[in-house]
C-alpha cells in the first residue's frame, strides 16, 4: 500500500493509473476506521482494479460547538487496517495542503438539507459537499463509496453528482451493525457503558415504525410520534429528530411509488448517533396487496 500526503502526488499516481485503463474505487472517510469502513473497502475491491481510501477529518462540515477537536482520530491504526484490507492508496492530506487559503469558490446545498440532520446542523452538508467535490477532482475515480447509515448524505453526493455531471457513479452500501443492532460509527467509542446499553434502542424503534410503514397501516405522522415515544421511553438522550420522508428526494410528499427513509438522530453525553431504515416502494405495495 503506498500512502500519500500531497493531492498533487496522488493526482499524477492516479491519472498513470487511468493510462494504464484501470478503474479507481475511492472510498473517502474521516477516519477512525471501523467494519463498515471495511465493509466499503471491500465492496469497492470486487468492482475495480485499485481501490484508495482518503482519511480526512473536515473542518468545514462541523458548526461552531460541536466536536471537531474531539472527533476520534488514529491514523497509524487507520493505515494498519487499510494494508490488511487491501488498499492501494492511501491519502492522509492535512488540513493545510487541502485548504491552502480561504476559498474562493464552495458549494452550496440547495435542497434536501432543511431536514434531519441538517435541519439542525445549518452549513453542514455545505461542507460536506464542498470536501467530496475537491476529493473527487483529486482522485478522479470511475465508483465511489458511501454508507447508508448517513443517508442524507448519500442524497446529497447523488444529487451533486447529477447537477454537475460528474462522471463518478456513487455505490450506496447498507449499514453494518454490531450483534444488538446498533450502527457502527467511529462515535460509537465515547459512548459511557450505560449509553452503550441503550444506544441499540433507537435501531429497534425504527425497526418497529419501518413495520407499521410496510403495512400502511397508519400516517407517517402517526408512525413519527410512536416511534419518538418509543426511543424516549428507552433512551435517556435528548432525541434529535425522528422523521419520515421519501428517498432520496428527502420530501414529506409521498407516492405510492416513493421509497420511504424512516430516520432518527439521539445525542448522549458525548456522542450523537444517527441511523435510519429504509422502506422500499415495493414492500409497501406488496404488503398493501397481501403478498
Amino acid at each position: 500500500m503506498k500512502t500519500f500526503i500531497s493531492p498533487i502526488e496522488l493526482t499524477k499516481t492516479l491519472l498513470s493509473i487511468k493510462s494504464e485503463k484501470k478503474t479507481i474505487g475511492f472510498v473517502p472517510t474521516m477516519g477512525s476506521l471501523h467494519e463498515g469502513h471495511l465493509e466499503l473497502v471491500k465492496k469497492a475491491k470486487q468492482q475495480n482494479d485499485v481501490v484508495i481510501i482518503s482519511v480526512f477529518v473536515n473542518p468545514l462540515q462541523f458548526g461552531a460547538g460541536e466536536d471537531y477537536n474531539e472527533y476520534p482520530r488514529s491514523i497509524e491504526r487507520d493505515r494498519s487496517l487499510a494494508e490488511q484490507a487491501g488498499v492501494d492508496l492511501f491519502f492522509e492530506p492535512t488540513e493545510d495542503l487541502m485548504y491552502p487559503e480561504k476559498l474562493n469558490t464552495s458549494i452550496v446545498v440547495e435542497s434536501g438539507t432543511n431536514v434531519l440532520c441538517g435541519k439542525s446542523r445549518p452549513g453542514h452538508f455545505d461542507g460536506v459537499a464542498t470536501v467530496v467535490m475537491k476529493l473527487f477532482q483529486i482522485v478522479q475515480p470511475d465508483r465511489s463509496y458511501f454508507g447508508l447509515k448517513d443517508a442524507q448524505q448519500v442524497a446529497v453526493i447523488k444529487n451533486m453528482v447529477k447537477d454537475f455531471h460528474m462522471p463518478v457513479s456513487i455505490v450506496a452500501c447498507d449499514i453494518v451493525r454490531e450483534a444488538d443492532g446498533l450502527a457502527l460509527s467511529s462515535r460509537n467509542i465515547r459512548l459511557s457503558e450505560n449509553e452503550r446499553y441503550q444506544a441499540p434502542a433507537l435501531y429497534k424503534a425504527l425497526q418497529y415504525g419501518a413495520e407499521l410503514l410496510s403495512k400502511s397501516c397508519r400516517s407517517p405522522e402517526d408512525i413519527s410520534r410512536m416511534v419518538y415515544s418509543h426511543v424516549s421511553e428507552r433512551i435517556e438522550a435528548k432525541i434529535d429528530y425522528i422523521d419520515i420522508l421519501s428517498f432520496p428526494a428527502l420530501s414529506r410528499s409521498i407516492n405510492e411509488e416513493d421509497d420511504i427513509i424512516l430516520a432518527g438522530a439521539v445525542h448522549f453525553k458525548k456522542a450523537r448517533l444517527i441511523d435510519n431504515i429504509l422502506v422500499p416502494a415495493e414492500i409497501r405495495q406488496k404488503r398493501k396487496l397481501g403478498i
